[in-house]
Formats: C-alpha cells, structure tokens, sequence
C-alpha cells in the first residue's frame, strides 16, 4: 500500500534548490557544447576569469547569451502554463495548446516581415498583441453559448478548440513566410522553436520582461490558489473574481508573448513543466510557480544542449525535443480526461 506524497514548504524548497543545481550544471555543460567541444575544465577558468582570448569569447560572447535566453523563455514559459491552467482550473492549459504561442509567432512574423529595419524593442509588444488575439479567439470559439449554461466553459473543449486554433495559426504564419521569403531566416526562428543565434542584444531584451513578469506570477500565487476554490467560494472570500482572473491572465499571456520572442514557439514546455511540479509538490502556487520555472528552465536548456550535441555541426531546434516529449504527455492527459 502506497501513501501520497506530504506536500510541504520544505519539500519544495530541497526541490527547487536541487533543481537550481541541476540547472547550474547543465549551464556549465552547455558553455563547452557546440561546434567546438570545449573542456567543463576550460569553461570553468574562463567563468572564474582565466582562460585564453578565443575560448572567453566562444564561452563568454557566443554561449552564455543563448543559456540566458534558454533559461529565461522556459522559466516563463513555464510559470505562463501554471497560472493559465490555476485560472481556467484546466489540466490540459497552455500557451502553446490554447493559442497564446501561436498568435504571439504570427505576430512576431509579421512584424519582422513587414518591418525588418524596426527597432528590436518593438518585438515582444507586437508578440504581445498577437498572443492575447489568440487567446481571446480560443476563448471565444470555446465557450458553450446554446446550452443552459450559456458561456460555459469546458476544460475538453478548450483544449480541443485551442488546437485547432493553433494549427490554423501556424498555417497562417507560413503563408506570410512564403509570402515573403526574402525574412524566411529570422522568421522560421518562430516556427521551430529554437535559441540558435541568440546573443546578448536578445538576452537583454528578454531579461527585463522575465525580472518584472516572473515576481509578479509568484506575487499572484494566493489569488491564484483562491480562484482554484471556484467562483463561488472565491467570491465568499471577498475576492472579485472576474478582476483577479483577468489580472491573471494579463500576466500569463505577457509571460508566454515575451518569451516567443526570445525562443520562437517552444511546444508543450508550459504543459509539462506545471504538471510534473505539481506532481513534486502539489498544487499550492506558491510552491507550484518556483519549482514550475526551475523545471521549465532546465527542460529548454537540455533540449538545447542536446540538439546542439546530437548531429554536430548541425544543430536541431530546441522545440523538436520539447514536442517529442510533450505531445504523448498531452495525448495521455486528454485520454484521462475524456
């Protein structure tokens, strides 16, 4: 006879701070992985502020960047899944399932498509705007407006309607490349899901999202909790559920639109990461959302490192790896909740 897991704060915490390791670990792999294989014996002089010029700027200039990036999108991709699946109380959530990732890349296409010489801070605004669009569409189509409880909205459903959305969306995106194949390089950036060629320009332009963003999710953790109680319960408690939802929902999909950004369409890490941390350590976000990023993180960051590993010097995108793993699990999930 087995027993359930005791779900407690020091739980959590030994877990997010093995995970913070094992993510310190990976991030050391990862420098000395590439084209050019690079001792972890190098690496680490060069981290502590030795090491020759050419391997201080292949480590330090051409792969410390594209780990931040690839650590920053999976922690946001991450804490994006968790509190869209805590306010729709919908296992089966998550950006790239219920549209949010596939409008914010149309959108980001678009916008560097149509305006190549733009300045490079307009981006996440633009995948931003595509993001919520998506959102709202699947929200829209979704909702059971002829039964007797008009506007309701069933977790099947959402997931069902979010994927059709999603893939009319991504046909949508190619379409523009096609159109446009002279930006077909930089575009395919947000179809494959990849950190390939991302430098400090882009790390800097995603950290600030990441350090507003991701306080304010853990910030959100208790009124995320209470709207898991249900409308009613949560209204009892004095909570105005209707702006907590979509104060919620504002922060998710800013999360999942900035992190497209950095790391184009990412499949499934913000089903997976949110399922397996709730698995670990329960479903109280304030638990939930820290070991949710870790997660997030360490998944982008070894799909990263292993496409980069596989078929030197070719590099296969991060997003392949991610939606081999994450497509069963969503498969099994929706099979679970027939």
């Amino acid at each position: 006879m087995t027993t359930a897991p005791r779900f407690t704060t020091a739980r959590a915490l030994a877990l997010s701070l093995g995970l913070a390791a094992l993510a310190l670990v990976l991030s050391v792999l990862a420098l000395g992985v590439g084209a050019v294989q690079t001792p972890a014996a190098d690496v680490v002089q060069v981290l502590l502020g030795g090491g020759d010029d050419l391997t201080r700027q292949l480590v330090i200039d051409l792969r410390a960047p594209r780990i931040v990036v690839a650590l920053l999108a999976g922690a946001m991709f991450a804490a994006s899944g968790a509190m869209m699946q805590g306010v729709i109380r919908n296992p089966l959530a998550s950006p790239d399932i219920i549209g949010v990732g596939a409008g914010a890349g149309l959108a980001a296409t678009i916008f560097l498509l149509a305006w190549p010489s733009a300045p490079p801070g307009g981006l996440p605004w633009a995948a931003l705007v595509g993001a919520w669009a998506g959102f709202g569409l699947v929200l829209a189509l979704a909702r059971d407006w002829t039964g007797p409880q008009s506007g309701s909205l069933h977790p099947v459903r959402l997931a069902l309607v979010g994927v059709a959305v999603a893939a009319a969306l991504g046909a949508a995106q190619q379409l523009v490349i096609v159109r446009a194949p002279d930006g077909l390089g930089s575009a395919l950036t947000f179809l494959t899901g990849t950190v390939y060629g991302a430098d400090a320009a882009r790390a800097a332009r995603l950290l600030p999202w990441a350090l507003v963003l991701l306080p304010v999710s853990l910030l959100l953790a208790r009124t995320l909790d209470v709207l898991n109680l249900g409308e009613d319960l949560a209204t009892s408690l004095g909570t105005r559920v209707n702006a907590a939802r979509l104060l919620c929902l504002t922060v998710a999909v800013a999360l999942a639109g900035a992190a497209v950004t950095g790391a184009g369409i990412l499949g499934f890490v913000g089903l997976l990461a949110p399922h397996v941390a709730r698995l670990l350590v329960g479903a109280r976000h304030s638990r939930l959302l820290p070991v949710s990023m870790l997660l997030g993180a360490a998944l982008v960051l070894a799909a990263d490192t292993l496409g980069r590993s596989l078929l030197p010097p070719i590099e296969v995108p991060a997003g392949i790896f991610t939606t081999l793993v994450g497509a069963p699990y969503f498969l099994y999930l929706l099979r679970k909740a027939r």
